[in-house]
């Protein structure tokens, strides 16, 4: 029996973070067709929610420029001393625009999402909560295993196409600039779903293949712990004070898990971005 409505099959579009409470990052064949299904797919939402022509990628892309291309972005030198001659202190990982801050319309939009699609249809389990928990948890392993160039281990926890991407920037970065990619659970201040994407495949009318993707959005403090510890007042405004500019990073973070009746997957990886806020800042006072 197919859960979901007729009415519903158009669906294509981007809102909160939505999955279940047992969030696992194992094996996962979702290369069979993710490359396929991004999001420039997502056009609108037909049926009862009655709503059309949807702009879905509403992404907060703060940089000044548009995010280039592989090639473009290894021809960035590694070496630390160019960082005064405008490079970024740490390149752009993946063709992604970076997002920092959430937005109300995609809110709105990923509670709808969330209360009256993923939950009636596809998981009722979903709880965001638990979803960001594992996120997070997530997020520690797979940026500890990227500055140790452990690309082996992590065929199980980001998707092939994004490893591809991800090796050749990598690889080219400083010892320092590595280091600046660990991040610690405990280091984290803020943590939010951006927007939530489903996908629907009805090519195979006898199977409705369907994914859904969760941007999640990670705001890091190095040293953040030991602070608190300490009982050092952490200002409200940091990012605009130079002794803590170097020590924020954003992070931004895109799964994705297959929901096909009889072929569920396990939660992986498909974006990862790191960036400092005021290397975007920078960029926009030379441009």
């Amino acid at each position: 029996m197919n859960i979901v409505p007729r009415s519903l099959k158009t669906i294509t579009t981007f809102s909160r973070p939505n999955v279940a409470s047992r969030l696992r990052f194992l094996s996962t064949s979702l290369s069979q067709g993710v490359g396929s299904y991004q999001t420039e797919r997502y056009t609108k939402v037909g049926g009862p929610l009655n709503w059309s022509n949807i702009s879905f990628r509403q992404y907060s892309d703060v940089s000044p420029k548009h995010a280039g291309d592989k090639e473009e972005r290894l021809k960035q030198d590694d070496d630390d001393n160019n960082f005064g001659k405008g490079n970024r202190t740490l390149p752009r990982l993946m063709n992604f625009p970076e997002i920092m801050w959430p937005s109300l319309l995609n809110s709105i939009k990923n509670w709808v999402m969330v209360h009256f699609i993923i939950r009636p249809y596809m998981d009722r389990e979903f709880n965001i909560r638990d979803f960001a928990y594992g996120a997070k948890k997530a997020m520690q392993v797979i940026s500890a295993k990227l500055m140790n160039g452990d690309f082996a281990h992590l065929g199980n926890l980001v998707s092939e196409e994004a490893l591809n991407e991800l090796k050749p920037v990598i690889q080219k970065l400083s010892v320092s600039q590595r280091r600046q990619l660990e991040v610690k659970e405990s280091d984290i201040y803020l943590t939010f779903p951006y927007q939530i994407g489903i996908m629907f495949d009805e090519e195979n009318k006898d199977v409705q293949k369907r994914w859904v993707e969760i941007t999640m959005v990670f705001h890091v403090l190095r040293g953040l712990k030991e602070m608190r510890e300490s009982g050092e007042e952490i200002p409200w405004n940091m990012g605009t004070m130079p002794e803590y500019q170097d020590k924020v990073f954003v992070c931004n973070y895109r799964f994705i898990k297959e929901y096909t009746k009889g072929q569920e997957s396990d939660w992986t990886v498909n974006v990862v971005n790191h960036f400092k806020p005021i290397d975007l800042v920078n960029e926009l006072k030379r441009h």
